[in-house]
């Protein structure tokens, strides 16, 4: 996201520091300058899918439902690469040790020596496992500071989260205490961790959004034969957003609140932000249904797409899915299943593209920025960041 970071997050020992990078104007009525001279915005930046974003297994609880995930990203430029020691740099001379060779080689991402979990695109993070999905959105603004990375705030959030998450799983417990998730409790434990990691000699600012779904179940009635539903634990802290659709319905049954210190500058974590998780995140648990998608998305899609859009897109991409588009399928289609959520989440980040680089479109940021006061056209250029989950019964023993 690009936006106006306020003066208490780039404070420094020289005194605030404001930099105006949104892309609404106070002024009168105008293009942005981001526009082309023939009416459409510049796109060069390719668009990615997947259906996993990390190799790194995951342990997890065996519970009677799982996801299965797909994500797409669009970026609106390239991320800024991640600094050392958390990226290998080239070697740089000759005189370099050459048991550092292999390391100028590797471009994959580390901290503490573990392999970063997730996918960066731009300054955005996400995620997608059988039991937890997730989209950060680092404040791009950082970019023009000079130790400034808020993709790497964003990916080590998500990777601290994660981790804390498994951790409490996997921690023994006597059978009268059965594991709960405590999601909250997960991100502050990510927050600090990544406060660590970032500071001292691996000097770096920045600041994210953060927001999850961690899947669960609970148990209905008793009697001889009691059932199981499926259970959701949002966490949000910012603007970017988990909405839970129901296509059978055509129907949105969920979506978080955004949260804001005021328009276009969302609550965040991170350098000088007074936001923390304990304090500021919101936790809601939500009851779902098999064949439901959960998405978890940034405001790259909620700035360009209201809400309604987004329920009909998921639902005729599942739709479609179902009646044979969108590629092969390594199983029977229903609900989406069997790489249908790739399909869904490349489709509703092509339609958030769409407006986003039209400077004509109407939009929900062009819409909150008038009733702002403020003069503004057109969608929102930003990276778009979208991950899908169908809810299923899990059958792995």
């Amino acid at each position: 996201m690009i936006r106006p970071v306020p003066s208490f997050l780039l404070a420094s020992k020289f005194g605030p520091t404001r930099r105006t990078l949104s892309s609404v104007h106070p002024t009168r009525w105008h293009r942005r300058p981001q526009h082309t001279a023939g009416g459409n915005r510049s796109s060069t930046t390719p668009e990615i899918s997947g259906r996993f974003t990390t190799s790194l297994p995951d342990s997890g609880p065996n519970l009677p439902f799982r996801f299965e995930t797909g994500f797409a990203l669009y970026a609106k430029r390239a991320p800024r690469p991640f600094p050392p020691p958390f990226l290998s740099p080239p070697s740089g001379s000759f005189s370099d040790p050459l048991s550092t060779h292999h390391q100028s080689r590797d471009k994959r991402a580390f901290v503490d020596g573990e392999l970063i979990r997730g996918w960066t695109n731009g300054d955005d993070a996400v995620y997608a496992s059988d039991y937890f999905i997730c989209a950060n959105d680092g404040v791009g603004a950082w970019s023009a500071r000079p130790r400034g990375h808020a993709g790497l705030w964003s990916r080590l959030i998500l990777h601290f989260w994660v981790g804390a998450m498994q951790e409490d799983i996997e921690k023994p417990r006597p059978p009268d205490q059965p594991y709960r998730p405590d999601p909250i409790r997960y991100l502050q434990q990510a927050y600090e961790r990544t406060i660590e990691a970032t500071s001292g000699p691996n000097d770096c600012l920045g600041t994210t959004t953060a927001t999850g779904a961690q899947l669960f179940y609970k148990a209905n009635g008793g009697g001889t034969a009691p059932s199981v539903s499926p259970l959701l634990y949002v966490t949000n802290l910012g603007d970017s957003q988990v909405m839970v659709i129901r296509p059978s319905g055509r129907e949105m049954v969920y979506k978080s609140e955004e949260q804001w210190h005021w328009f276009d500058c969302p609550r965040q974590l991170g350098t000088n932000s007074p936001d923390t998780p304990t304090k500021d995140a919101v936790l809601d648990v939500v009851e779902i249904k098999e064949g439901d998608v959960v998405l978890a998305m940034t405001d790259g899609v909620i700035d360009n797409l209201w809400a309604h859009e987004i329920v009909e897109n998921v639902t005729e991409s599942v739709k479609r899915w179902e009646a044979g588009e969108g590629g092969q399928a390594s199983g029977p289609r229903k609900d989406g299943a069997n790489g249908g959520m790739k399909f869904v989440a490349q489709e509703l980040v092509g339609a958030a593209k769409q407006i986003a680089l039209d400077p004509f479109a109407e939009s929900p940021f062009m819409e909150h920025a008038i009733e702002e006061g403020l003069a503004s056209s057109g969608g929102k250029p930003d990276d778009i960041s979208v991950v899908a989950a169908l809810c299923r019964r899990n059958t792995t023993p």
